[in-house]
């Protein structure tokens, strides 16, 4: 059967009829509200959007609101850095939202970052960022350790974010360290210590992004501080193996390399992109011992997700597989064509009931993604 290939020169708009097959570029169909399945694979029945009250209330009471302990955060092994999806307007589609955030759930994840690079809180204001991180804790707050990224280049706006975060129950907050202005290695500690007091902390290093490695003298200053649960670290194993040495709890934060960190470098886990498609297969890789015959197998899907700087495959997935709308706020924009006809063929090869959704991985045109610039 003939691929499709490109077609240059189409508007943008939105379409919901699916055109079934690979032989041609298909359309996305909205998910109707009324019926209500589990995905492929689940372990049992969930609702798709979470609106029922349980007995989370995190500002009820100074008890309830510090009820995690630093040590709950360390012995997380699964934390997706969860996707947020938009409706066509560009506000967040909660429902879709509520269903992802169920199949994590429901694939052994433990722990979700809100908002984080691949949550694309950069493109949210506080108020959407503090709303989102308080509805996840109310909605999920008893199944799922929610971990809000309040991190800042300004230290008073991660102050005040991570005060927010806390005050609607997040239960750790993730901060990077000051970005694009940089600062010295005392700035550095200094930024840390004005957030580290207001609960359980993991510090996120990633010098592709912020532009500034934060170095391990850094680190370790930082970790006689109780509220210091551990860091995500995407410099590498080496890095991983200094700090595990001295008994730093590290989370890895390069999907590709989660099962040599893990299982040869002592890393407590992974801080997942591929876990938003794959919870149950990342969920073994951390839990079920080495396993390079998995590792390989999922190798393929964790380069094609960073084949563009993340969240960019990970969108154009979503959007295929029926679980989000093709929507993207800008600077975003889809995968192209070609790479869009490889995520099917690595679903393939991976098997559709390893993914989250219900629907097969179809490959949509051009025109059915939606880009946003004012929302």
């Amino acid at each position: 059967m003939a691929l499709p290939t490109a077609n240059p020169g189409v508007r943008l708009g939105w379409k919901e009829a699916p055109a079934p097959g690979l032989g041609s570029a298909s359309r996305l169909a909205l998910p109707r509200r009324a019926a209500v399945t589990p995905h492929r694979g689940s372990r049992g029945k969930f609702p798709v959007a979470a609106i029922s009250l349980d007995d989370y209330l995190p500002m009820r009471s100074t008890e309830v609101k510090n009820r995690t302990s630093t040590g709950d955060i360390k012995s997380l092994r699964l934390i997706t850095a969860v996707k947020t999806p938009y409706l066509p307007d560009g506000r967040f589609d909660l429902e879709a939202y509520d269903s992802l955030i169920n199949m994590q759930i429901e694939g052994g994840a433990e722990g979700v970052i809100v908002g984080g690079t691949t949550g694309e809180g950069h493109l949210m204001s506080w108020d959407e960022h503090i709303m989102l991180i308080g509805h996840t804790v109310n909605c999920f707050g008893t199944r799922i350790k929610v971990i809000g990224n309040t991190g800042s280049n300004s230290t008073r706006e991660a102050v005040h974010a991570t005060e927010q975060g806390f005050a609607v129950g997040m239960h750790a907050a993730l901060h990077i360290n000051p970005y694009y202005g940089k600062t010295s290695t005392e700035g550095l500690i200094s930024h840390f210590e004005a957030v580290l007091p207001m609960g359980p902390t993991i510090i996120y290093n990633v010098p592709s992004r912020s532009g500034q490695d934060i170095p391990p003298q850094v680190i370790e200053a930082l970790s006689r501080f109780p509220n210091i649960a551990g860091v995500k670290e995407c410099v590498g194993h080496e890095r991983v193996k200094c700090y595990t040495d001295k008994g730093i709890t590290i989370w890895s934060g390069n999907d590709d390399e989660c099962h040599d960190s893990r299982w040869k470098y002592g890393a407590t886990g992974v801080i997942s992109v591929a876990s938003n498609l794959v919870p149950d297969l990342m969920h073994s890789l951390m839990y079920e011992g080495e396993n390079a015959t998995l590792n390989e197998k999922l190798l393929p899907l964790m380069k094609w997700l960073f084949c563009q700087p993340n969240p960019i495959a990970l969108n154009t997935a979503l959007a295929q597989l029926g679980v989000a709308r093709p929507v993207f706020r800008l600077p975003y924009v889809p995968l192209s064509l070609d790479k869009r006809i490889e995520f099917v063929r690595i679903v393939e090869a991976i098997g559709r009931e390893n993914f989250v959704g219900q629907t097969d991985a179809r490959i949509l045109d051009d025109d059915d993604f939606v880009f946003i610039s004012r929302y």
